[in-house]
């Protein structure tokens, strides 16, 4: 299948580096990405935007601009304009010509670019008229019926939008109706219940969005995971079965929150550990 694959930059934000790397010690996560006068660092909110021939698919929305300016300071969000529409409207693709969202997960920082700007008195609405949404069942029943510890991560009226859309598939294993089958999704449920991570094939091989499973270039290192992990352990196992299985294909993973990274293609060095080369997209 022909695609066009396109990183597409939304919001940028800052988060507190101990809790992005969880029990790695500062000593050691500070030489992989620089923390401010805060303790947070530099984190992006990258999307995949997949053009085929007859449809245009976005691969999460980054967390957008939902946020009131108080809370925007509060989470770190950089930007005050949703910095994602902008740029794909900059790659000549408004809003009402995505065909479908993809959504990893329902965290605000993946998904919060599904919704409008915030403006002083109004709703939030869904910014992409024309799309089917593409969710994780499990991810969803997590957001809608949240543990008290990951509560915060999600938006209710994010969910509500889509519980009353006729436009979302529910997806319980590997493949989506939607989709079709040439793109898979790996189900992985260590960093939160029910997280799909799209894997699609173009002249290059496969490219695995990695989303929070491997958020960027540092998080590839097998046994880095961070605090936000719901079940650190586990994830680990997932990470280390699908690295090992990419790196068998020739494959290739995208990241999201790497500031500076969006691609590298996977390799093993002289010990036999999975390695992250960067590469132009």
């Amino acid at each position: 299948m022909k695609l066009r694959l396109d990183p597409v930059l939304g919001n940028h934000q800052r988060l507190d580096g101990g809790a992005m790397f969880g029990n790695a010690p500062r000593a050691l996560w500070a030489t992989w990405a620089a923390p401010d006068d805060q303790n947070r660092i530099r984190l992006a909110c990258r999307c995949l935007l997949i053009r085929e021939r007859s449809r245009t698919i976005l691969c999460e929305t980054g967390i957008g601009s939902f946020f009131e300016p108080k809370l925007r300071e509060r989470f770190g969000v950089e930007e005050g304009s949703h910095v994602l529409l902008e740029n794909l409207a900059a790659l000549g693709v408004p809003p009402e010509a995505i065909d479908v969202v993809v959504l990893s997960h329902l965290h605000f920082d993946h998904a919060g670019g599904a919704l409008s700007a915030w403006r002083e008195g109004q709703a939030a609405e869904l910014v992409f008229p024309n799309a089917r949404w593409v969710v994780g069942r499990a991810a969803f029943e997590r957001a809608t019926h949240p543990h008290a510890r990951d509560r915060a991560s999600f938006v209710p009226r994010l969910n509500e939008l889509l519980a009353a859309s006729a436009r979302v598939e529910f997806v319980d294993g590997e493949r989506s109706a939607t989709l079709g089958p040439e793109y898979r999704l790996h189900p992985s449920f260590g960093h939160t219940p029910g997280m799909l991570l799209l894997e699609v094939s173009d002249d290059e091989g496969p490219l695995l969005f990695a989303a929070d499973l491997i958020p960027g270039l540092p998080w590839v290192r097998r046994a880095i995971t961070m605090g936000y992990d719901r079940f650190p352990e586990l994830l680990i196992d997932e990470k280390t079965r699908l690295l090992d299985e990419l790196v068998a294909r020739g494959g290739r993973v995208f990241f999201t929150h790497d500031p500076d990274c969006a691609m590298a293609r996977l390799a093993r060095d002289e010990k036999g550990q999975v390695v992250a080369l960067p590469v132009a997209v």
